[in-house]
């Protein structure tokens, strides 16, 4: 089924059924789309390939022959693409259509793409909600899946119950940029985690350890610091570092030893190395008898006054 500007469909609900509207069928979009057809929601989507849509239009889905179209048809606007720029090259030329909607923006960028966005959306007469999708697109639908939104509250407890069908669902406040902050800062700690397990591996390797025979050890071991997190987080909030298991000083000694075992192992010790560079800049900085969590002070931005 199609529609088109001669089929709009007012923006409320149809038979009792809430119409959705997904705008970008990549395969996060055809994900968020699936999900919400899935659920008994009146589901409009477009793509600039509408092929992409062929599977959700043979199960009911509505596919919109513009994307004008498919804002016409309902009051909730969800857009999954690429980036930022496509959002507004799709949505900018639809002067008006906008007004009245909330729009949710469910498109990886930046806090101050959000902001700008947010900035532009009411200019359009329309509300908005800046989301970040923690989790891959077989996900959506479950509670593997996290969604954390940002923007107006009431925006967002107008549609929570819709939006719920994706996955868990976390508002973290009015500002328009803390959905994206966020999520750079996840993608920040999964890097981290990541790397430090390739490196690793990379070492054990060296020895001819198999990385599926380190895996289960290093699974373990990476629940046993996300264990630590909650503790840190109390630190890091009241800028108070006991010593709850070593000092800084101890772990710098102990830092010195992977270096060491890299270099002798032929594996790059940069990783390490860094982390070392670190360590002895908290030492430096006074910080040495402190516990790990006082590193974070290189990190902030009024970090450079010493202790």
């Amino acid at each position: 089924m199609t529609i088109n500007s001669t089929q709009e469909q007012a923006p409320t609900r149809e038979s009792g059924t809430e119409t959705v509207t997904v705008l970008g069928l990549g395969m996060m979009g055809h994900a968020l789309a699936k999900t919400f057809q899935r659920n008994g929601y009146r589901t409009v989507v477009w793509n600039r390939t509408a092929t992409k849509a062929a599977d959700l239009v043979e199960d009911g889905a509505t596919l919109a022959e513009s994307a004008r179209d498919a804002v016409a048809a309902g009051r909730l606007l969800i857009v999954c693409l690429s980036d930022y720029d496509s959002v507004h090259e799709i949505l900018d030329p639809l002067d008006g259509a906008l007004d009245g909607r909330v729009l949710v923006n469910l498109t990886s960028g930046t806090s101050a793409q959000a902001r700008q966005t947010a900035e532009w959306a009411a200019r359009q007469g329309c509300g908005y909600l800046d989301g970040a999708i923690l989790g891959v697109p077989a996900a959506i639908g479950s509670t593997d899946a996290e969604i954390i939104y940002s923007g107006p509250r009431a925006a967002f407890d107008t549609h929570e119950k819709v939006l719920q069908n994706l996955g868990r669902t976390t508002y973290l406040g009015a500002d328009h940029g803390l959905s994206s902050l966020h999520d750079v800062a996840i993608l920040n700690l999964m890097w981290g985690i990541l790397n430090a397990f390739l490196h690793s591996a990379a070492l054990l390797g060296a020895a001819g350890v198999r990385a599926d025979a380190f895996a289960p050890l290093a699974t373990r071991g990476v629940g046993t610091v996300g264990d630590w997190l909650t503790g840190y987080a109390q630190q890091i909030d009241a800028r108070d570092y006991p010593v709850l298991d070593a000092t800084i000083h101890t772990h710098v000694a102990t830092m010195e030893h992977v270096v060491e075992e890299c270099e002798a192992a032929g594996v790059s010790a940069e990783i390490p190395r860094f982390v070392k560079t670190l360590a002895d800049r908290a030492v430096s900085a006074g910080r040495g008898d402190e516990g790990y969590a006082a590193l974070i002070e290189l990190f902030r931005k009024d970090s450079v006054t010493p202790r």
